[in-house]
């Protein structure tokens, strides 16, 4: 079994890419954060197992389809994967909000489908990395430590301050790539 220590899941829009109201549709539309890609590779290249966590309630509003979502996702992995790093697994939710599923985030469901295909025994101790509260809330249930990117929504839900007492605060997923790797434990 792997240590859950090791193991990092990050929400995708707003802490990897862009994110908008207008929900992130098509490849074109998917653009990175500095330095994001570099920060996910570093941490795969420092041992960390990288997995991503994300609500695409688009595909359930019709705004796009699963196969658009994959060509995201492969164009993500291959950027990543061009920097030396991998991402283990990305796990999403296809749903809407009134489709009453187990994996919409705050739910654990993502979480959990994370933690048994790449095989932990749990998930306490590994990272949950943010930028809205219920990221948090869904890694918070699993035992995961919360970690709040004001990137994305993340200023927001910071001005809010609620549900943050546990949660550690960086500028962004590079901020936190960089006190990771040099904090492992």
């Amino acid at each position: 079994m792997q240590n859950a220590h090791q193991l990092v899941i990050l929400d995708r829009d707003g802490v990897i890419n862009h994110d908008s109201d207008a929900y992130i549709k098509s490849l074109s539309e998917w653009v990175p954060l500095p330095g994001a890609i570099e920060a996910i590779a570093k941490l795969s290249l420092a041992g960390f197992t990288v997995a991503i966590a994300t609500n695409q309630s688009g595909i359930a509003r019709g705004f796009y389809d699963e196969a658009t979502l994959k060509t995201m996702h492969d164009h993500l992995q291959s950027l990543v994967a061009a920097k030396g790093g991998q991402v283990a697994h990305i796990a999403y939710c296809p749903h809407g909000p009134d489709d009453h599923c187990d994996c919409r985030k705050p739910l654990p469901g993502l979480l959990v489908e994370i933690q048994k295909k790449l095989a932990f025994e749990s998930l306490e101790g590994s990272w949950m990395v943010g930028d809205s509260l219920r990221d948090l809330q869904a890694g918070e249930a699993v035992g995961s430590r919360p970690v709040l990117v004001r990137t994305g929504k993340g200023e927001k839900t910071l001005s809010n301050n609620l549900g943050l007492e546990k949660a550690i605060i960086y500028r962004d997923l590079a901020e936190f790539a960089d006190w990771l790797c040099t904090h492992k434990k």
